[in-house]
């Protein structure tokens, strides 16, 4: 649990000092357009640090690290976001210079957003094998104490 909330954390100081360097580098060329670095900040701090503090959470009641595919997603998903976050800084600070950013910025930003996307897959995955499935037939559940559906008939 150590590791998530550590996780959290660096997130949450990336995306501060993400959001002061956008404020101080468009401020320092005075750069009035638009700019990726605009969005970074919110970008790590909902991905970033929001996501891993549910993770926490999702932890706490259901031990999502006991499951052999967590390492996978948790790494996976880092990777995606570090890359993302970084290709989005590099693509918004060359756009505050002046510069354009190639082929090359585009095709690892686009890798960042597909390991994002196989983390998340790997995540819900691990979630699953933590959560019971419901019985339709056993047990008093939340599921079968709802009414059933009213068909025309009996309307």
């Amino acid at each position: 649990m150590r590791k998530i909330l550590n996780t959290a954390h660096i997130y949450m100081i990336v995306g501060l000092v993400s959001g002061l360097y956008y404020r101080e580098l468009t401020k320092a060329k005075n750069f009035t357009g638009d700019t990726q670095l605009a969005v970074v900040h919110t970008h790590v701090l909902a991905l970033g640090m929001l996501f891993f503090l549910i993770v926490l959470a999702l932890e706490k009641l259901f031990t999502l690290t006991s499951v052999r595919l967590f390492a996978w997603f948790f790494w996976t998903y880092n990777a995606g976001l570090a890359l993302t976050v970084v290709m989005m800084t590099l693509h918004g600070t060359l756009t505050v210079l002046g510069h354009s950013s190639g082929e090359a910025i585009s095709g690892a930003a686009g890798l960042g957003h597909i390991l994002l996307t196989v983390g998340l897959v790997l995540f819900f995955i691990t979630l699953s094998k933590r959560i019971p499935s419901v019985s339709r037939t056993g047990g008093d559940t939340a599921a079968s104490r709802l009414p059933l559906a009213s068909s025309a008939e009996d309307r």
